[in-house]
Order: C-alpha cells, then structure tokens, then sequence
C-alpha cells in the first residue's frame, strides 16, 4: 500500500514524541564546534524546491568551521561537487567524525560564498544517534577497500546509505541509514528499495518525501571509497511484500521507500578517500554524546511542559546515558 500522506507514516511507526524538536538547537554551539574540529567527512545535501542533490566533503580533521556560532564555513575544494553550493540553496549537512557511532546534523542555507569557501547560515544543530552505525558495523569494512563491482552487485554489498530529501519550502535533509549487506538495499521491478527501522521518529524524510517525491541518495560499501549514487522519485509504503525481505532478527520492518531511478551510477569520492576513514581512529576523549545531547536538550527553546520536564529528567546523573543504551539494545530492529 503506497502512502500519500504523513497521518499514514505516524499509524505506522508511531507519533513523533513531543516536543519534536528538543534537541535541536539554531546555533552552533561550543559541542557542535568541537564535534566539527574532529570531524574530517561531510554529506551535504543541496537544493531548492523541487531538487535536491548530494555530494562529499572531506580531509583533514576540522576541514568544516564555526567562525562563529550562527554560521558553518566550508572550503570548495573540499566538495566532490563544488557546482552545487552556490549562494541561496538549502543545505543539510551530516559530519562523520572517525570512529565515532553518532553524527552531527547541521541544517540552513547557503548564505555567501566568498573566494574559496561557502558559508552556512545555521538554523538546525543536533546531535544523530548512533543506530545506523551499529547496523551497518561502518568501522568494520574488513579486507574491502576497493568496492570493485557494478552497480546491481553494489546494492546487493552496500551497508551505509544517505539520503537527501527536501519539502515544498526549500528546506532539506540528510538522513542516515545502516544494515547488514543485502539487507540495506534491494532492487525490485528496477526500483531501488531500502527499510525504514527504527529511529527518533521526526520522519523527517517522510514528510519531505509526501511533499516532493525527488531524493537523491549514495550508498556505501565500508572501507572503499566508491559509491553508488541513485536519483529520482520516492514513494513509502506499508503492508509491502518486499518488507519480509528485509527482516532482522525476525522482525520485519514496517515500511519499504522505493525510488524509481532516473540516475543510477557508481562514482568515486575523492573527499572520502582524503578523509581516510578507515581505519577507524581512536575516538576523541573531548566527544561524550550523552553530554552533548544533554547540553542540547537543556539549550532547546522549546518552553511546553513536555519540555520543561524532559530538561528536567536529563539533568539526573546518568539519565541520559542509560536512555541511550536502552534504546540502543532495544529497538535497533
């Protein structure tokens, strides 16, 4: 059963917790700035109403700045793409730092560019929690370092994927996803499909999706620097045959998103092979997610009860970290 609208979504993986956007702060604050001074990899999503296309940033740790905390600062040459960071598009952005399970997610606008650099007006900062790594075992990539395939046995090895979506407004979002291989993505019919499991449930790329069905996403064999890019047009649904196909632990996942491919090709990343992911390093002892996500769940300006209480709850000592974990071992699947 195709979904058309979001009301479907929530009866199927639930409502999104209020407040929905508790962690997210519209700055870059003094965590975000140091996540981004270890960070040495980007996928940044860039569009406008109606497009949306990705791309690699990478190299050394703290490639990506703050000069301040309202703005992200990016050197082109960094971008695989650089053509499409150009003044005014939407950008989202997911920075990986090496080792580390969860990622930073900073969203705005393209705001100047300016010699060799783009800067970013930020206007969403959160903190991603660490599932899709632990599916997809991305610090783990074995003896693969060149993928060596085609695109239809890419699919098939893939365990990392990324997708960029964007709504009717012209605001975009990247959006990680992770699984074993053969259980990332699957073609059927000449689609391209891949699982919904479960996450913080904003859904997001859900409601983008039922807005403006063009996506566009990489999928990644870890340890190889290859990927396959697929663009076109997306569709959710629920109550899927498909959906066995991709069980886990004998669960089966509620909805299957199909893309209808109008660009399908395996490229390299020179941004990826630069940032020299793999071997994963040590993590960086300045990195404490549960610290992060509290800071920011105490700086929201979300003022409900909802979350006054929640504020309130992270502020016991060990709350946080004991919520992650839980979550963690309990709804991977």
């Amino acid at each position: 059963m195709k979904l058309t609208r979001i009301e479907q979504v929530e009866k199927q993986v639930g409502k999104t917790p209020g407040p929905r956007d508790l962690k997210v702060i519209d700055h870059i604050d003094a965590h975000a700035a140091r996540w981004l001074s270890h960070a040495s990899v980007g996928f940044i999503a860039l569009g406008s109403s109606g497009q949306i296309r990705l791309t690699v940033a990478g190299g050394q740790p703290g490639f990506a700045s703050a000069p301040d905390d309202a703005h992200l600062q990016l050197p082109l040459d960094a971008l695989d793409d650089a053509s499409l960071c150009v003044t005014g598009v939407s950008f989202a952005g997911l920075f990986l730092v090496s080792g580390m399970d969860e990622t930073l997610r900073v969203n705005g606008r393209v705001s100047a560019i300016s010699g060799d650099a783009a800067t970013v007006s930020v206007e969403e900062c959160y903190l991603h929690c660490a599932k899709s790594f632990r599916r997809s075992e991305f610090w783990s990539p074995g003896e693969v370092s060149d993928s060596g395939c085609e695109p239809a046995e890419f699919v098939t090895r893939a365990r990392f994927l990324v997708l960029a979506t964007i709504n009717s407004s012209g605001q975009a979002d990247v959006s990680p996803k992770g699984d074993p291989a053969n259980l990332m993505m699957q073609q059927d019919g000449g689609l391209v499909c891949f699982a919904d499991r479960p996450g913080n449930r904003r859904i997001d790329s859900f409601r983008n999706i039922m807005e403006q069905p063009g996506v566009c996403l990489f999928a990644l064999v870890p340890g190889c620097a290859d990927m396959l890019e697929v663009a076109g047009e997306a569709t959710v649904h629920a109550d899927d045959p498909l959906a066995k196909g991709f069980s886990v632990q004998g669960k089966t996942p509620a909805l299957v998103t199909k893309v209808t491919p109008r660009l399908m090709q395996k490229r390299h990343s020179a941004a990826l092979a630069r940032a020299g992911l793999w071997p994963a390093r040590e993590t960086p002892e300045d990195l404490v997610p549960s610290e992060i996500f509290k800071a920011h769940v105490k700086h929201s300006k979300e003022s409900s009860l909802q979350a006054k209480v929640a504020r309130a709850a992270v502020s016991i000592p060990g709350a946080m970290e004991k919520g992650l974990e839980m979550d963690y071992k309990k709804n991977m699947y």
